[in-house]
């Protein structure tokens, strides 16, 4: 690690250069600090990665999204840092919360491997949700995103870094930089660790050239990913439910990703009065937790192509 990257230290989890020139694979983990997952999963490869020295072209590097907030164990300190990459505030470079700092800190970051040829650049978002929920790839449709996505055998949503504004994944895909965010499942669930190593390792064989062979054994987070997930599904976003700050929102228990909901279902409360579906269609990322603007979004199923 050089001096520029030094000085990033509580916010590099690892970097790891394969043998030969090549690819930049960013994987951001605890962009909301109560969501660990990413983290850990990024420890356990730099561990296996560091431990076998395979072969493979190019740099993975793995970074702590808002430092402060993970170390606390909460979402966000001042704001949400999955909303904070607003062109307002890109242009003012306001720094007047938490979130803005970090968000800062992390384009500085960004800044110091620009000056490095490689020859592709990729990133994964890691993240969680509050509810139970099979692991999905969330991407927006811009460059080569929806391309890569497909490359992974989980379910791909579409729209949702099109219909949210300031979003990291749509900071990126700005600059050029091909890649998706990843929800592995439950905060709490152990499952989520797994399924995110998953996704990162067969990006590593999909963008790095790393061939499992020249591991001691194809990891086994990798097997379950091909093997214990439905057929992939790709999904379009068709409404947000949106919330104020002063709005009180209570969903209806039991809801998980990519349940179907009927027109006329009971699906939450808004400031005591009853929401119902107007669609035939699937709910998505229902708010289980006490902080966030996004009620739930609804998704139906389209063509790949």
């Amino acid at each position: 690690m050089d001096t520029e990257q030094a000085k990033h230290n509580d916010r590099i989890i690892g970097t790891y250069t394969g043998h030969t020139k090549g690819t930049l694979l960013l994987v951001t983990a605890a962009v909301h600090g109560n969501e660990p997952s990413g983290v850990l999963a990024l420890e356990e490869i730099f561990k296996t990665l560091k431990k076998e020295n395979p072969p493979m072209a190019g740099t993975l590097v793995g970074i702590v999204g808002n430092v402060a907030a993970y170390k606390n164990n909460v979402r966000f300190i001042d704001e949400d840092l999955n909303r904070t990459w607003t062109t307002e505030n890109l242009k003012t470079e306001a720094t007047d919360t938490q979130e803005k700092k970090e968000m800062h800190q992390l384009i500085e970051l960004l800044e110091d491997f620009e000056t490095i040829p490689y020859t592709n650049r990729y990133f994964i978002d890691c993240h969680t949700t509050s509810s139970e929920s099979l692991p999905y790839i969330s991407v927006q449709d811009k460059g080569d995103n929806d391309f890569f996505a497909h490359k992974f055998p989980i379910h791909v949503i579409r729209g949702f870094s099109d219909m949210v504004e300031g979003t990291i994944d749509g900071y990126l895909s700005e600059q050029g930089i091909t890649g998706f965010t990843v929800e592995a499942g439950q905060h709490e669930s152990k499952s989520s660790k797994t399924y995110h190593e998953g996704v990162i390792w067969t990006a590593l064989q999909e963008a790095c050239e790393l061939n499992f062979d020249d591991l001691r054994d194809i990891p086994a987070s990798v097997l379950k990913l091909m093997n214990s997930t439905p057929p992939q599904k790709t999904l379009e976003i068709v409404h947000r439910f949106g919330l104020k700050e002063s709005d009180v929102f209570e969903m209806c228990p039991g809801f998980e990703n990519f349940q179907p909901i009927k027109k006329g279902e009971h699906l939450a409360l808004l400031n005591g009065r009853q929401i119902n579906s107007v669609w035939d269609a699937y709910i998505f990322m229902p708010l289980y937790q006490s902080q966030g603007n996004d009620g739930f979004f609804v998704v139906r199923e389209v063509s790949s192509l």
